[in-house]
């Protein structure tokens, strides 16, 4: 980690002291790595904070999508098939979609909205049909999506709202966390985002059935993690043997090591601080940015998190995306991709996919092309903010 230190301006930086420190320590006297213990405390603490009923850690946010989808395929009634439609914004991380690939499902593409980088909701009205089974709302960089208006779109359809939650850890939308609006919702605990435990994610869930399904894929589709009574088998054996390996769902093995549930204790008790550092920091981006006029900053719908910055050059700008990479590069100043730009776009593994596009994507278009983003971190970015203003002046 101490890479991170060596720039002017770096993506991300450490969350960690020596709480996380003792915590890993706590997990080596115990002499038990695999999930045990404080994977449960930290999946309780996690369902508290957020206010959700259950939750779920696995190894990454990714595989936190994963099971999300697959899940729904296991459910008693109207379950998910092959074939059936569900509805994705144009721009987000590669592991929102690939699931959907996995498991046979028909992906509608629908743009962004150059302003909030969310799903543009206007296209999101236009692309909701008969067959359309789910919608997957990503809130992107930190910004939670309009669910008020999303949830007036699907009305009384019987369509199942779901929340890739990664990039938006602590995020509201009328005082309810980002991640806890849909039937389902990820979150990511990488090193650059919001808390850090190793490598880890989490599905939220208010439903008792998706909860034991998910309980069930996330170790080997076996058993042995489902308390007695439970929506997949009915009644466990109460015989330890007969139980050890009884394999009822073609499930993974994405179970988090016992360390990453233990320093996400920790980190969980520090994310109201990091959280509020966060949006300090954005305060101050925003005094810099705000009317620039060379580049669109993200506006916030609820209360964003704020993962990072983004910076898209206006049409009538006089610069080139190239250059102001040349320009932060030389100042020390980290910059990426806004995610994965069009996903539509420059991405081979689409042959793959059974997809559809509903209307124009022209400002995933633009933003492919024009967009990039920096860092925010949980600690005071004044002096980075700054040096980002200056250069770009």
């Amino acid at each position: 980690m101490g890479y991170y230190n060596m720039v002017a301006y770096s993506l991300a930086s450490s969350t960690w002291d020596e709480k996380e420190l003792q915590a890993i320590q706590k997990v080596i006297d115990s002499d038990m790595y695999s999930m045990g213990q404080f994977v449960a405390q930290y999946e309780k603490d996690f369902a508290q904070f957020f206010g959700s009923k259950y939750a779920v850690m696995v190894s990454s946010g990714s595989t936190a999508n994963l099971l999300m989808i697959a899940a729904l395929f296991f459910r008693k009634n109207n379950p998910l098939k092959r074939g059936d439609e569900i509805i994705v914004p144009a721009v987000s991380w590669s592991t929102t979609y690939f699931p959907l690939q996995q498991y046979g499902l028909k992906v509608k593409f629908v743009d962004i909205d150059l302003n909030t980088l969310n799903m543009d909701l206007n296209q999101l009205e236009n692309a909701i049909t008969d067959k359309t089974r789910a919608i997957l709302t990503v809130n992107l960089l930190g910004n939670p999506n309009d669910f008020a208006k999303i949830q007036s779109l699907i009305g009384e359809k019987d369509i199942i709202l779901l929340e890739d939650n990664c990039e938006s850890m602590g995020a509201t939308f009328n005082q309810k966390y980002a991640g806890t609006f849909g039937l389902m919702g990820t979150f990511s605990s990488f090193f650059s985002h919001h808390i850090a435990t190793m490598e880890g994610g989490c599905v939220v869930t208010n439903d008792e059935e998706l909860y034991h399904i998910l309980l069930c894929i996330r170790a080997h589709g076996w058993t042995r993690n489902l308390p007695k009574h439970n929506h997949i088998t009915g009644v466990k054996s109460d015989n330890p043997f007969e139980e050890s390996f009884k394999f009822v769902l073609p499930g993974y093995n994405v179970r988090p090591l016992e360390m990453s549930g233990a320093i996400g204790i920790e980190q969980l008790k520090k994310l109201p601080k990091f959280l509020e550092q966060r949006k300090i920091n954005a305060e101050y981006f925003k005094s810099k940015f705000a009317n620039h006029p060379n580049f669109i900053i993200q506006q916030e719908i609820g209360e964003s998190s704020w993962f990072g910055f983004s910076l898209i050059i206006r049409p009538d700008a006089n610069i080139t995306r190239s250059q102001v990479v040349k320009i932060l590069a030389k100042n020390e100043i980290e910059c990426r991709p806004i995610v994965t730009g069009n996903f539509l776009k420059n991405h081979d593994v689409l042959k793959y996919f059974d997809y559809e596009i509903s209307g124009s994507v022209n400002n995933a278009d633009y933003l492919d092309s024009h967009g990039l983003f920096v860092g925010n971190h949980q600690i005071d970015l004044t002096r980075e903010l700054d040096l980002l203003a200056k250069v770009l002046k």
